[in-house]
């Protein structure tokens, strides 16, 4: 989707972007002030958007769309005032014991905003309530005196709650009460801001520390939104623009070979977003950085601290770039979600927070940008098979906007094409797209993370960036098909798509009785970089996964390896009761076509004795469903039903939700398939899920070798929506694996002119007219019109260049990016391309 100039903002780097802070922080200096008229006007605009943004407007709140939500707001606050009452010694609210548990005194802070904001929000049943106000104002200076204030007796639990979360509630409950505080607690809101100050352990003088690793990414927009409402509640101007000004450096993308403050939380020029420094995590930390810094487009709107167009048209891209190709019918795929997979209620839900984002954002944008971002909100609306409930909005504002655009006459429209091919090698990542599916690929490296486990969630998530997929089929259910019910059945050896060895893995409860491994001697605490490392989001040990992106076809690599607490245990650098586990080995390859994606593995061993198991698929259905499995043997033989066989294709359908995919062999072992009824419980997977079995048909095909079986290379396409007679037809049709070593992994489609090849080694690789140098990624094809297109991209993203020569005819360029050199060389066409920091995208060429 093209958007006009402004979004051109979505790529700028960091430099150009923050050269617009550097007059706030002028304007924070003690010696440098705007008009203390100007700032009062500004503080009072700040406070004012505010209270819009959470507790609406008069005119918002009168629209019918916004009862709902009203009602939510006066009974959850009428709710909290009966927990009051209701509270016994040692709680301000029944239930909600304080003294020892960080998340109970989070949720009392909670509990006390949810009440100030009913008595702000116009047609609420409290609203203006005077009496109710100061009952909030009475919370908060007991919190404040009994369990906050003392630095000495606070900071126990997760520091999230204490720098961010504890803070946010009550820095809003104290704009909220405004000036009734004012009038009640004059010193109430100094004295807090002075605690939440101390409170930031991370920050100097009270102040962000940009160079912390706790202050990144969305982290810091949390932070720093806090710190410009707090100065707007003080008057104070120069908190409100240093704030400010430190979060514009969250719109900056990150530049991998020029960061800054050492950050790699954040937004990439790929449309990547990266947590915890090396996470894949738009569909969680990412959704709620979006979230925050669309509230700060608001909250900041009419002031003078920054024009507001300068910052959504960063938004802007963000969303087109980043959110539209990881959002299938209405649903956020799992692939960057983190440890947010294990959540009941994720999948559909995500998304209510990115469509709310986009309704104010097209509010604040205007012509084709305004209809762009409307028809999107129109088109995940009607695709999505979960009704999106606009009461979960945090603006009743937005509501009354979302109604807008619902009855405009902006037609429904997707962000992208149809037919498309997301590389986000960024944080090793890949969405295929064509009408009617998307293929959703999960990678890892020693740049991002093999997985996310935290806090007792996403119990067994080991396989999850070896190559885990997710193939989302058009007008289903997804969560038929995917999100909780998907990992509470399905055995994480045995995830679709990953090589995992025959083992048993044990969980880091299970491992150690804590929810983290606890040894402050050797660095480990709950929130230390070791705990980071090696137990909650370890990265792999291979620099091999990515690939190239020719217009809307990839291919994409992955070298498996061990992830970095087995190398460091094994090289004597981690205690010995520390338990780390020994991946598998294989060289992996996808190449996205059309109808299908085709995958190849070679060398594949479970290593050290292990048998090993390669997932073809695997796919859940309900208890009962009709599902039909058929097939054809390489011999021609009808096959049915379950269990190993010589087969050359097979089709699982399930008619009930209307589903089918077809997979089809073409080399390697026999593949076994099964299908099992499986009941597992929700706390298998996350400790605090609710205590309930889920019963699903488990289809699952595999190729299974047995221990000490030498290293094995298998091929195979996995076919969307295929019907018998198409599958059949596989076996004189266009497709060809044409390569799958270790050393070299290629296909062709002679329906297409495409011929993909991934090299994984030094030396020189050969299929059929091309030749490529060391490792790399190529796609060409070649069309009707006598082209050549090429595509070409370093997966390790540490070659200065790539080298590939096309056989035959020597050829001109028409067309070529910037960093691509084409020769002339007896018996062909050089290409030599300069992938030096362009990590792992792709460069084009077209030649004739």
């Amino acid at each position: 989707m093209e958007f006009s100039r402004r979004s051109v903002l979505s790529v700028i780097p960091a430099a150009t972007l923050l050269a617009v802070a550097q007059p706030l922080r002028a304007r924070a200096a003690p010696t440098v002030r705007s008009s203390a008229s100007g700032q009062a006007a500004d503080h009072e605009t700040l406070l004012r958007n505010t209270v819009a943004v959470f507790a609406g407007t008069a005119e918002a709140n009168a629209r019918p769309e916004v009862a709902t939500k009203l009602a939510a707001v006066t009974s959850a606050a009428r709710s909290r005032l009966a927990a009051m009452d209701d509270a016994g010694p040692g709680e301000l609210f029944a239930g909600v014991p304080l003294g020892t548990s960080d998340p109970n005194l989070s949720r009392t802070f909670q509990y006390l905003y949810e009440i100030a904001l009913a008595t702000r929000a116009p047609a609420s049943g409290l609203f203006d309530d005077s009496a109710v106000r100061r009952r909030v104002a009475d919370g908060l200076v007991r919190l404040h005196d009994e369990y906050y204030g003392d630095q000495s007796k606070g900071y126990y639990g997760n520091w999230f709650n204490w720098e961010i979360g504890i803070p946010a509630y009550a820095t809003k409950t104290l704009v909220l009460l405004g000036d009734e505080l004012a009038a009640y607690r004059p010193d109430l809101a100094a004295t807090y801001i002075a605690s939440m100050d101390a409170y930031l352990r991370n920050g100097k003088n009270g102040d962000v520390d940009l160079d912390s690793r706790f202050h990144t990414g969305a982290n810091l927009a949390d932070i720093t939104t806090n710190r410009i409402l707090q100065g707007a509640v003080l008057g104070d101007d120069a908190r409100v623009s240093k704030a400010v000004a430190d979060q514009l450096t969250v719109f900056a993308r990150i530049d991998p070979y020029d960061l800054r403050h050492g950050v790699t939380d954040g937004f990439y020029a790929d449309g990547s977003f990266v947590q915890h420094a090396s996470v894949a995590y738009t569909g969680s930390y990412g959704k709620g950085l979006l979230t925050r810094i669309v509230q700060s487009v608001k909250i900041l709107d009419g002031t003078a601290y920054v024009p507001s167009e300068d910052l959504v048209g960063v938004v802007q891209g963000w969303v087109v770039e980043g959110f539209a190709p990881v959002i299938f019918e209405g649903w956020m795929m799992e692939i960057v979600k983190g440890r947010a997979v294990s959540r009941t209620g994720t999948g559909y839900a995500d998304v209510a927070a990115v469509v709310e984002a986009v309704v104010d954002l097209a509010g604040y944008s205007t012509g084709g940008d305004a209809e762009a971002l409307e028809g999107y909100v129109k088109y995940v609306r009607q695709t999505s098979r979960a009704n999106l409930d606009p009461a979960s909005f945090v603006s009743p504002v937005s509501i009354a906007r979302y109604a807008d655009i619902l009855s405009s006459p902006v037609p429904a429209k997707d962000l992208g094409p149809a037919a498309s091919h997301t590389a986000f090698n960024a944080m090793d990542r890949t969405v295929h797209r064509r009408p009617g599916y998307a293929f959703a690929l999960a990678r890892s490296s020693d740049r991002i993370s093999k997985y996310e486990y935290m806090s007792g969630e996403n119990l067994m998530p080991w396989f999850q960036g070896d190559g885990a997929h997710y193939l989302y089929l058009a007008g289903q259910d997804q969560r038929q098909a995917f999100g909780i019910d998907y990992f509470t059945t399905v055995s994480p050896y045995r995830l679709a798509g990953v090589t995992a060895p025959v083992e048993d893995r044990r969980t880091v409860p299970e491992l150690y009785g804590t929810l983290w491994y606890d040894n402050p001697e050797r660095g480990f605490t709950s929130s230390s970089e070791s705990q980071n490392t090696y137990v909650y989001f370890p990265r792999g040990s291979h620099p091999h996964s990515g690939g190239a992106r020719l217009g809307a076809y990839g291919a994409t690599a992955l070298v498996l390896s061990d992830d970095v607490a087995y190398a460091a245990k094994q090289a004597g650098e981690l205690p010995d009761d520390f338990i780390a586990y020994q991946g598998a080995r294989g060289t992996r390859s996808w190449f996205m076509l059309d109808d299908e994606i085709v995958v190849l593995a070679a060398g594949v061993t479970g290593h050290a004795g292990r048998a090993v198991t390669t997932t073809v698929d695997t796919r859940i259905a309900p208890p009962g469903a009709p599902v039909a499995l058929t097939g054809e043997l390489h011999d021609g033989t009808p096959w049915q039903g379950t269990g190993t066989a010589p087969l050359a294709w097979l089709r699982y359908a399930d008619p009930g939700q209307r589903t089918a995919v077809g997979y089809v062999f073409l080399s390697g072992p026999r593949p076994n398939v099964a299908l099992d009824t499986v009941t597992r419980g929700l706390r298998r997977v996350r400790l605090s899920n609710p205590d309930t079995a889920v019963t699903k048909q488990v289809f699952t095909v595999s190729y299974d070798r047995p221990a000490g079986a030498a290293p094995t290379a298998m091929a195979h396409a996995i076919v969307p929506h295929a019907s018998e007679r198409q599958l059949a037809a596989y076996a004189g049709g266009p497709l060809s694996a044409l390569a799958n070593t270790v050393r070299a992994q290629a296909v062709k489609h002679t329906g297409l002119g495409i011929l993909a090849v991934n090299t994984f080694t030094p030396g020189t690789h050969h299929v059929e007219r091309l030749s490529v140098d060391g490792p790399a990624s190529v796609i060409l094809r070649r069309s009707a019109d006598g082209t050549c297109s090429l595509a070409v991209s370093d997966p390790t993203t540490e070659r200065r260049t790539v080298t590939v020569t096309l056989h035959g005819r020597a050829l001109r360029p028409v067309s070529a990016d910037d960093g691509v050199r084409t020769t002339h060389v007896p018996g062909g066409t050089r290409l030599e391309v300069t992938t030096h920091h362009a990590y792992g995208g792709s460069f084009t060429a077209t030649l004739r």
